[in-house]
């Protein structure tokens, strides 16, 4: 990096922070700070809630994910829309007439308190561990791939966020989330012509979609019904569906950003507009994956993006093995430069699958290598495949501007989880169990005591944190263990009226309990928990109450 990015990046960066604590600076109620005044605007809230979604992970790992896997990944998101619509027909319409702060008070009224309790609790748990991660995810890679010290990423990344997040609570939250993803927008597109401009003259970009489709990224949908695939048309909208619906109408980092809107409409405007716009976004950053995957048939590579992973291989035993494969490595990029660069008739395109799927599996071998030479080097270097390329291809001045859309992605979404966090420890937990009744002030100072206290839980936990397979996977796998358990207990309280609170209560435990097991017994794809949560929690729950009331008679 040289000295335009570096500005570029920190001018970008300390103006997000500067507006969000100026404009919000007077918030001096709970109203004000939790509900951010309830005067926010559709376009708001659906920027709002796409931030709060679209982490770093987002623009680090998927465009690494179509460049491995094609397209796929996008059926992921099909279930999305139709969440969005129920949602909007039957969260929203209680959530305003009831006035809540967060979507656990209505449990409450609905079951009772420890019913309220324990579904705050596992929101806690599971949106805990996945702030730690969306400062991770970024910190680590720009770590491996800048050299800059983890930890104080780390804290620079966690600091920056507790700063405006803890001064102007939830408007300070949605206030800059519309900076943000002004920024990533314009990043991501400029990033996909920049990507475009580099492919030789004479590939254009039908031809740039003929060549990644002869390799097999263009496929977006999969009807088969292999639970060994992740993703499928299937998992997207019916694994989909479920977590989306958990995603978006119970956990409060979600809640909490249509909460504070104007009215009803206007929620439920800015939810159907993230329903329409989300899934073509995921396309568009699935294709300049694939995009990216294109500029490599014609420009060298590394066989394994992740520069820890060749560092640490090139000083082992193995460094000759490790070299032997980097050669079948080169030969192999040369053989697709040549097919894709003659044309994509239909002899070439099976030759470039065979030759796809050669070189497939030498890098599956040099990941074992670099496993036997260190066991502690994360060996999957889908993450580090997008950083990789702006480092190395774009000009300066760029490479600022999309560092900073890295690290506003990860600015926007740890703000909503923080800023969710300390709203539902204050309201369902310290206001309800601990405090009773006290003044407004008192609730906004709790408030903005717990968002520091939760911020820097969330380094610590970045900062002891392991990369896992996939980023995008793990905080997708997070939340599956705990929303389809939450999800089954909000459809109880809307749907099931004749189900009390002691048959939740038990019968939510048990789920939580049999997920876990499923999940580390690996018997189930993730995408399948939410489903199975769900179904789970309601089946037990409606036996339970079944079963007491003929106790009773």
């Amino acid at each position: 990096m040289e000295l335009l990015d570096w500005i570029v990046l920190s001018v970008t960066l300390l103006f997000i922070v500067i507006f969000g604590a100026y404009k919000t600076r007077k918030n001096t109620t709970v109203q004000d700070y939790i509900k951010g005044g309830n005067d926010t605007k559709w376009w708001t809230i659906g920027l709002s809630v796409m931030a709060t979604q679209a982490s770093a992970i987002t623009f680090l790992s998927t465009p690494g994910q179509a460049f491995h896997s094609g397209m796929g990944f996008v059926q992921f998101y099909f279930g999305l829309p139709i969440a969005m619509v129920i949602i909007c027909l039957v969260f929203i319409p209680i959530y305003h007439k009831l006035k809540v702060y967060t979507a656990y008070e209505y449990l409450e009224g609905r079951f009772d308190l420890k019913t309220r309790t324990l579904a705050a609790m596992l929101f806690l748990i599971q949106r805990g561990l996945a702030a730690g991660i969306t400062i991770f995810a970024p910190a680590i890679i720009l770590s491996a791939v800048l050299g800059w010290d983890l930890v104080t990423l780390n804290i620079l990344i966690g600091t920056l966020v507790i700063v405006y997040t803890v001064s102007g609570g939830t408007k300070a939250v949605n206030v800059t989330q519309k900076q943000q993803m002004v920024i990533i927008f314009f990043g991501m597109l400029v990033a996909f012509f920049m990507i475009i401009a580099k492919l030789p003259q004479d590939i254009s970009f039908s031809k740039a979609l003929d060549i990644a489709g002869a390799s097999g990224k263009m496929k977006v949908l999969d009807f088969s019904f292999d639970f060994n695939n992740r993703y499928t048309i299937w998992t997207g909208f019916l694994g989909g569906t479920f977590l989306m619906l958990s995603y978006f109408g119970t956990d409060q980092s979600q809640v909490q950003r249509y909460l504070s809107g104007k009215s009803i409409r206007e929620s439920q405007l800015g939810l159907l507009f993230n329903g329409l716009l989300k899934v073509p976004m995921q396309f568009f950053i699935l294709l300049v994956g694939v995009m990216v995957f294109v500029f490599y048939q014609f420009n060298s590579a590394p066989l394994n993006f992740n520069p820890k992973a060749t560092e640490a291989v090139n000083n082992s035993i193995y460094a000759d093995q490790y070299k032997a494969l980097e050669a079948k490595h080169i030969e192999f990029e040369n053989q697709k430069k040549a097919l894709a660069t003659n044309g994509v008739t239909a002899t070439e395109k099976q030759q470039l699958k065979k030759v796809e799927a050669a070189h497939v599996k030498v890098k599956e071998a040099a990941k074992v290598i670099i496993k036997k030479a260190d066991e502690t080097v994360e060996t999957n270097d889908k993450d580090y495949v997008f950083i990789h390329f702006i480092l190395n291809n774009l000009p300066r001045g760029l490479i600022g501007l999309l560092l900073a859309v890295i690290l506003s992605a990860a600015m926007s979404s740890t703000a909503s989880e923080l800023n969710a966090l300390a709203s539902t420890t204050v309201i369902d937990l310290y206001k309800r169990n601990v405090s009773g009744d006290k003044s407004e002030a008192h609730y906004v100072k709790a408030s903005k005591w717990f968002t520091l206290a939760w911020g820097i839980l969330a380094i610590l936990v970045a900062c002891v944190a392991n990369l896992f397979d996939n980023l995008i996977q793990l905080v997708n796998i997070i939340g599956s263990i705990f929303y389809g358990n939450v999800l089954g207990i909000f459809l109880l309280a809307f749907f099931i009226k004749f189900v009390k609170g002691n048959a939740v209560f038990v019968a939510a435990l048990i789920t939580q309990s049999i997920i876990i097991g499923v999940f580390f017994l690996d018997w189930l794809p993730y995408l399948w928990l939410n489903l199975l949560g769900c179904i789970l929690v309601m089946v037990i729950a409606i036996l339970l109450q079944t079963m007491l009331k003929k106790e009773k008679a």
